[in-house]
Order: C-alpha cells, then sequence, then structure tokens
C-alpha cells in the first residue's frame, strides 16, 4: 500500500442523516426521503462512528443519533424492527434478522469504542438485552457474534457474549474436506468475509485455536476466488456457485468493505502482515482497481456509489455503500498508519444517469 491512504470525510452521511437517522437511498448524491430509513444502515453508521480514533464533533453527533435510533428499533424481547418512514414512523414487526445481528455488532462497538463513557454503559445494556435472543439465519448470527466479540474481548468474563459466539460458531461449521470449495454454504451470497471473520474473531476469544485456522482456511480461499487479475472482484448480488467463475456484476461495495474487515481482523490476530493484501485490494477497488476501472466513490461529495454494473458504477450514492467505503478506508488508514489526504483518480470518466 502506498503511503499515502486517501479518505473520505463524512460529509455525505451527514448530508443523509437528520434528527431521526441516516436516510437509506439517494438518487446520485440527493436523498430519496419516501424510501424512510433502515436499522441495517443506521447500525453500520454507529460502527463506522466509533471507529474514528479522534472523532469530530460532527462524528460524534452521528453516532448520538444512531445509538438512539438504534435503542429506539429494539423491542422489550431485545428483537429489531428495521423499516422506518420519514416522519418517523416504525413498520414491520420485530424479529431476529439482520437488522438484529447489526444491531448487536453495533452495541458491541459501542460498548466498547464509543468516545463518552454513557454510550459505552448504555450500549452494553441494550447489548445485553438483545444477545438473549437467536436468529436461524446465518448471517444475522455471524453480525451479531461480531458485537459479541467487541464485548467479550473488552469483558471476558461476559458468559452471554461467549455463548452467542459459541453458537455463532456452531451455525457455520467446518469448512467443507474439498479444497476447490470449502465454504460452509453451497453458494456465496452478501457479506460473505464476515463468516470466516467470526471463526478467526471467536476462536481466538474462545481460545479454540483450531476454529481460528478454519476461518483463516475459508478466508484465504474466498480471497484467492475473488482476485481476479491482481484486483478485486467480489461476489455479485446474485451469489456465486462453484461452477461460476470470472468477473460478473453487479458487484457491491458491502463485499469489498466486509473483505477488508476480515483481512485487517485476521492480521490483527495472526500478526502476518501479508493479510494486508486483502485490505489493499478492498481499497483499491474503490479508487478503481476493480474489473471495469472505474473509481467508486465521489472525491467531492465523499458518497460511495452504490454498485459496479457492466456499464459502469451505478452512481446513487446511498447509505449502505457510502458507510462501506468509510469503514474500508478507516482500516487502511489503520494498518497504514498513514497520512491522509485527497485522492489523485485515474479511472475513466462515467457519465451520470
Amino acid at each position: 500500500m502506498n503511503a499515502i491512504v486517501n479518505l473520505p470525510t463524512f460529509s455525505h452521511v451527514s448530508a443523509l442523516t437528520d434528527r431521526i437517522g441516516m436516510f437509506e437511498h439517494a438518487d446520485h448524491a440527493a436523498i430519496r426521503r419516501e424510501h424512510g430509513y433502515c436499522t441495517d444502515d443506521v447500525a453500520r453508521l454507529l460502527i463506522v462512528a466509533v471507529r474514528e480514533p479522534s472523532p469530530s464533533r460532527e462524528v460524534r453527533a452521528l453516532s448520538r443519533t444512531a445509538f438512539r435510533f438504534l435503542t429506539q428499533s429494539q423491542s422489550t424481547t431485545g428483537r429489531t424492527r428495521n423499516r422506518r418512514s420519514a416522519n418517523g414512523r416504525w413498520h414491520g414487526r420485530h424479529g431476529v434478522d439482520d437488522c438484529w445481528g447489526r444491531s448487536l455488532w453495533a452495541f458491541g462497538t459501542a460498548a466498547r469504542l464509543a468516545p463518552e463513557e454513557w454510550m459505552r454503559s448504555v450500549s452494553k445494556s441494550y447489548f445485553n438485552h438483545g444477545v438473549a435472543n437467536r436468529s436461524p439465519h446465518l448471517r444475522a448470527m455471524a453480525f451479531a457474534a461480531l458485537g459479541a466479540v467487541e464485548v467479550a474481548e473488552h469483558d471476558p468474563r461476559h458468559q452471554r457474549a461467549r455463548a452467542l459466539l459459541a453458537d455463532a460458531i456452531d451455525a457455520i461449521g467446518s469448512p467443507r474436506a474439498d479444497a476447490t470449495w470449502p465454504w460452509p454454504e453451497s453458494r456465496l451470497s452478501y457479506a460473505n468475509a464476515a463468516i470466516p471473520e467470526v471463526l478467526i474473531a471467536a476462536g481466538h476469544v474462545l481460545d479454540r485455536p483450531e476454529v481460528v485456522e478454519d476461518g483463516l482456511t475459508l478466508l484465504r480461499w474466498l480471497l484467492d476466488r475473488e482476485t481476479i487479475d491482481g484486483h478485486l472482484s467480489p461476489t455479485p448480488t446474485g451469489g456465486s456457485g462453484r461452477s461460476d467463475v470470472g468477473s460478473r456484476f453487479d458487484q457491491q461495495p458491502i463485499e469489498v468493505a466486509a473483505m477488508a474487515d476480515a483481512c485487517a481482523r485476521a492480521r490483527a490476530i495472526t500478526g502476518d502482515d501479508s493479510w494486508q493484501r486483502g485490505v489493499d485490494l478492498a481499497v483499491g477497488w474503490f479508487e478503481g482497481e476493480n474489473d471495469l476501472g472505474a473509481v467508486m466513490w465521489d472525491p467531492v461529495g465523499n458518497g460511495g456509489y452504490d454498485g459496479l454494473t457492466p456499464n459502469g458504477p451505478n452512481l446513487n450514492q446511498g447509505a449502505e455503500s457510502t458507510l462501506a467505503l468509510i469503514s474500508t478506508m478507516q482500516h487502511a488508514a489503520r494498518l497504514a498508519g498513514s497520512t491522509l489526504s485527497r485522492p489523485t483518480l485515474t479511472g475513466p470518466s462515467w457519465p451520470a444517469g
């Protein structure tokens, strides 16, 4: 990686956020208020906000907005609702879908990293309330487990966090014996790298080295599969199976951010600097080192583009893609220990629309 990492600011995040939360969708950079908010995105917002090593007043305000939204999404049973309209009205039932898992991930991260003591304390209370639940959905369990890792690393005697980690390991299972397809599912789908990250992190916390090794095996295989001609080519929205080879579209920033998360975790736990390659590839994907040579964010407005299509970037700059961009660049800056600067972009120019 170069000594200089190009890090976007939170300006577009702030533009998409009001007193209630962060709007889910955008038409280019403009808010699409009619789609309202979703807990998945606001949980992502809290995670990246509290990860900031020296948060500005702007970022602190964003973290408070996200925290308040997430507390309001949780029910008395610890389950979570995902949809909220622009007028603040909640929709749908409380459940244990991805939004539950991401909320626990956010509360666990805030319990460890939030700059204010009150937020750390109250976040742990909300985590404690939600962690009593379990989900039948593998990725929801994986997201929740990433929050449990944060809590258990800070408080090794937290039995409910440790129990969730053990259950998440069981839900994922061991890699298949087939080296050509060790993945525990028949198809790759979304946020794939979160699954090996959970095995690496949970195995480390629970002192189960064989689980750590399983996670490293899966992550190594996934990174190799998603690297084509020296750049990252992540699993597309339609998923990917054993017979699917080569570049495919549409590619989503969430896949890239998950890969950066997992490789940064692998590096931190193993001490093996070679895992930084995965972070480098993720950063490169946003900066134009991808299947089309297209820069995947707006360096003026600081929004992340919503996907890479066969015809170029989807120039809409919604919450998920922008937060994936910021999350990825946070890892890059942390691992490189570098000076941050504005980017010099060399990819092709894509027309609006």
